[in-house]
């Protein structure tokens, strides 16, 4: 690099870090690009094609620490030394969505919660897509919102958004606001404090005023203590099972009722194509989501009916000689797994394991108990695990391959009985990735 002082520095290459230097690029910016891992062929050819100089491999301190400002990838946690550095010079730190935003004027539809982001995210996205709307879809699922920002134009934005996005958002504003749930994760970037958690997750509320929206889950009992703490802006819209408290989507009479003056409308619960508890409520917020911007109500009913839902998440893969094989590796915490669990009919054959976030199992305890005969533990640490549940007396059975795991699943179940990967935990220890994780499940059992 020639020039002293660098406008914007990228840290990270991937998604969200290409997407946030091409926009910056063509806003006029001097940007660097500096990914400690590797680059990808593909995103190097990218920030070829907008001149964007890069590194990979390192950090360079002289170069990064000139920096005007830094977009930071969702994956470096705060205690990364380049991080401490950049926070001891006082430069701003931000994520790819809050730069994202200060360049469109298109409405913000943002879901976070620990559990049924990407469902809800996708559905909504497939409900504005069907209602004619100009929609993009980002965040932690499709192209990078920056990246759209820099080369589209659209009205809308349906955006999936984690904690790690959530806590380098300042000025962000959400128009409509969902949160759909919060249970204990990623502890392990948040000092083991839950509180800490809880307060990035409620970030989505921040800069909301009376003319936005705030859908949540008034059954969760994290959420509604909370509420109680905070003075919230924006119009509330809760969703629960029973109407007990206002609630603007319910169930009744095994109707789902969306009730939100003066549009007040119901669908059969069988009609739904996502079935299980979890997924009525993802339908809930949803619904809620789509009414609030004036969708009709034969659109939602329309979209509720065909969506198929997404990979990776109670995904059925085959049956195979009487065994039912279902990919369910986005569950990367304990209570992924236990919709997972709650949802199963039969007798299962459980896989989990991989990388522990600091992970309490007594959630899914009695459900382990109740609905499982075999558990297969597929990871390269499985002692947290065994420390747990040995002394609930199932068969346990050590792998260290997908295709063991799925062998030994495969061996172990009879007929009329699901093999459920539903792992509880990050899949960095074996896999690329929960996608990884996941398609090697769906090739091994497809190869039995």
């Amino acid at each position: 690099m020639n020039k002293e002082k660098i406008d914007i520095v990228v840290l990270g290459a991937g998604i969200s870090g290409i997407g946030a230097a091409v926009l910056a690029k063509i806003k006029g910016f001097t940007v660097f690009v500096s990914d400690n891992g590797s680059i990808s062929d593909d995103d190097k050819a990218m920030l070829t094609q907008y001149d964007i100089p890069w590194e990979e491999g390192k950090h360079t301190e002289s170069i990064i620490l000139t920096a005007g400002e830094v977009i930071k990838s969702p994956g470096i946690p705060q205690k990364a030394l380049i991080i401490q550095q950049l926070l001891a010079k006082g430069i701003s730190i931000i994520s790819e969505i809050e730069f994202a935003k200060r360049y469109t004027t298109a409405k913000m539809i943002c879901i976070t919660g620990s559990n049924g982001k990407t469902t809800t995210t996708s559905l909504i996205y497939y409900t504005l897509k069907n209602a004619g709307l100009n929609v993009g879809l980002a965040g932690n699922i499709g192209q990078s919102l920056a990246f759209q920002v820099a080369t589209c134009n659209y009205d809308y934005y349906v955006v999936e958004l984690s904690s790690f996005q959530l806590d380098d958002m300042y000025d962000f504003k959400a128009d409509i606001a969902i949160l759909l749930n919060i249970t204990p994760d990623h502890l392990d970037r948040y000092n083991y404090q839950f509180q800490n958690y809880v307060d990035a997750k409620f970030r989505i509320t921040r800069n909301q005023t009376a003319d936005d929206i705030f859908i949540y889950w008034n059954d969760d009992p994290v959420i509604t203590a909370e509420l109680k703490k905070r003075e919230i802006q924006a119009q509330q819209y809760p969703f629960a099972l029973q109407n007990k408290n206002n609630e603007k989507a319910y169930l009744q009479d095994n109707q789902l009722i969306f009730n939100i003056p003066p549009t007040t409308f119901a669908m059969p619960h069988e009609e739904i194509a996502l079935q299980g508890i979890h997924n009525l409520y993802n339908s809930m917020a949803a619904g809620l989501a789509a009414s609030s911007i004036n969708v009709k109500k034969e659109t939602i009913r329309d979209s509720f009916r065909n969506f198929q839902g997404v990979a990776h998440r109670l995904e059925y893969v085959a049956t195979v000689r009487g065994i039912r094989f279902i990919n369910d590796s986005k569950a990367t915490n304990v209570n992924s797994c236990w919709y997972a669990l709650q949802s199963m009919k039969t007798p299962v054959v459980l896989i989990l394991g991989g990388t522990d976030k600091g992970n309490d199992y007594t959630e899914i305890e009695s459900l382990v108990e109740e609905k499982t005969h075999t558990l297969i533990f597929l990871g390269t640490d499985n002692s947290k695990l065994h420390a747990f549940f040995d002394k609930m007396g199932k068969k346990i059975i050590d792998v260290s391959s997908m295709k063991d795991a799925v062998k030994a699943a495969y061996e172990n179940a009879n007929k009329g009985e699901t093999a459920l990967l539903s792992p509880c935990c990050a899949s960095f220890d074996l896999f690329k990735n929960y996608e990884d994780r996941g398609d090697q499940f769906k090739q091994c059992v497809r190869s039995l």
